[in-house]
């Protein structure tokens, strides 16, 4: 609203404006300036002469048979990034990205594994809520697509200010769940100043195993994040969750149920059991679901709130770890 409210400023627009036209953008979703129609036609003259509305328009759709879609964007740089957008039980969860490509690398996830080619700006991130044909009908929305959201926080902040404030689309932070590998600066900001619910890959609770995982580790030892996690709130409604992709003889023994549970130990939470799906080119290997569950029953008994989750969309390569976009430029397709 500061940036509408700056704009309006500067086209010698009345004050109120701005919130005309936040009026417009997020909660009637026009898709052309023409159509502000409480705004004079010399005010929509001048926001014509100077601004590009920003939305962006899905280039294909791909539905799963458990009813998931995938839908691909195109970016300004030529690039394609993926929203997943899962049905369940009278939700409907948008999986967004908030990158094209990552920087992290993680050896499991394809998105990491295709290099890093770009933030996405705060437009190109809701243009994925305001786009997908569900948009009407979305419950929930998770930053687990492709990207580090904190990786890109200023304008993932950005966009989450226009999901939660009443000038936008005036959503519960309930509603909202950001996913990270732990980047501290920027967690500590999200923390202190976001309500939203928060999601930490974790994967292997040993350090010098979660580093060949995941090469994030050096710069971000998973003991410093969930240390930073202690010193905040979440014995209300604000929940802390982590995710634990099994993969058969890496994580999945009981050490590992162990150490997870002595990392935890004192923090309300939840871990999330993510089957692995098979990725092109690598040797990983999801474990039984006899051990799957083995691990569940284990930490359960620790006192560690714990679920299997369910595979969605993997018919589509939309389940966790699977998306990838495009690295070639539109016209070099």
């Amino acid at each position: 609203m500061t940036e509408l409210g700056e704009l309006c400023s500067q086209l010698g627009l009345p004050r109120f404006a701005s919130k005309q036209i936040a009026d417009w953008l997020y909660k009637k979703k026009v898709t052309e300036i023409e159509q502000m129609t409480n705004l004079s036609k010399s005010s929509r003259e001048k926001l014509e002469e100077v601004c590009d509305f920003g939305r962006t328009t899905y280039s294909h759709l791909i539905s799963s048979i458990d009813g998931t879609k995938k839908y691909a964007f195109p970016t300004e740089n030529g690039l394609e990034v993926e929203a997943v957008m899962i049905p369940d039980d009278g939700r409907a969860t948008l999986c967004v990205s908030c990158q094209a490509g990552c920087k992290m690398g993680c050896i499991f996830c394809m998105t990491g594994r295709q290099g890093f080619h770009g933030n996405l700006s705060t437009a190109e991130i809701i243009s994925q809520f305001i786009s997908i044909d569900e948009a009407d009908q979305l419950t929930n929305a998770v930053f687990m697509g492709m990207g580090e959201p904190l990786d890109n926080w200023s304008n993932v902040k950005k966009a989450i200010e226009v999901l939660t404030s009443d000038w936008g689309f005036g959503w519960s932070p309930k509603r909202i769940t950001l996913s990270s590998i732990g980047v501290l600066g920027n967690l500590k900001d999200f923390l202190e100043n976001s309500k939203c619910n928060l999601a930490i890959s974790l994967h292997n609770p040993f350090p010098e195993e979660r580093l060949a995982m995941m090469p994030v580790q050096q710069r971000y030892d998973i003991r410093e994040v969930i240390d930073l996690i202690k010193q905040y709130d979440f014995s209300g409604q604000r929940r802390v969750s982590f995710e634990y992709t099994m993969f058969a003889g890496l994580n999945d023994n009981k050490r590992h149920a162990d150490a997870l549970t002595r990392l935890l130990r004192g923090l309300p939470c939840r871990v999330n059991l993510i089957r692995f799906h098979q990725i092109p080119d690598s040797d990983l290997r999801t474990c039984s679901d006899e051990i799957m569950i083995f691990f569940e029953q284990r930490l359960i008994k620790a006192g560690i709130t714990t679920t299997i989750r369910a595979s969605r969309g993997e018919d589509i390569l939309a389940a966790c770890g699977m998306l990838a976009g495009k690295t070639k430029k539109l016209s070099e397709i």
